[in-house]
């Protein structure tokens, strides 16, 4: 079984942490060893104790969905014999209360447009067909509660 592993690191340096004054700017380092800025929402906590410009939790949550579903999707159209050229997808995450009343990451929507190349190109059928292989065998989609929905527009 594989393991991933993710370093998180933050500091506190001279804020006001008892007054909820200190910087939740942090670091997530990857085991490829690429760093990258985190922080918490602007949405979730106010600026300037957000880093507007870092990637969020929820963001990364949205991202990895969007990923894993492009990489299976990838992967089946290649082995169905059709060229893809570009994926891009502008993925969509909605917040809310979920049905224990807590805030969760309620809704991801995947909105993939994707062109192809070639002789063999997918018709609207199979390019859903695809979609739907890649969210059934999507690792993360599999591994969380939050309704994953793909809306995929052929480009």
């Amino acid at each position: 079984m594989a393991l991933y592993t993710v370093d998180v690191r933050w500091e506190r340096g001279e804020a006001d942490f008892l007054g909820k004054k200190y910087s939740r700017r942090h670091w997530w380092k990857f085991d490829g060893g690429i760093e990258i800025a985190a922080s918490s929402s602007p949405h979730v906590v106010p600026l300037p104790m957000s880093d507007e410009h870092a990637v969020d939790p929820e963001e990364a949550f949205v991202a990895s969905l969007s990923s894993c579903h492009m990489l299976w999707f990838l992967d089946f159209a290649s082995r169905a014999g059709f060229c893809v050229d570009t994926y891009h997808d502008a993925a969509l995450g909605r917040m809310g209360k979920n049905e224990e009343g807590k805030v969760a990451m309620t809704k991801v929507t995947l909105r993939p447009t994707t062109t192809f190349s070639g002789d063999q190109q997918p018709t609207v059928d199979e390019l859903h067909a695809l979609h739907h292989q890649a969210h059934s065998a999507c690792f993360i989609a599999n591994s969380v509660k939050t309704e994953v929905r793909c809306e995929p527009v052929l480009g």
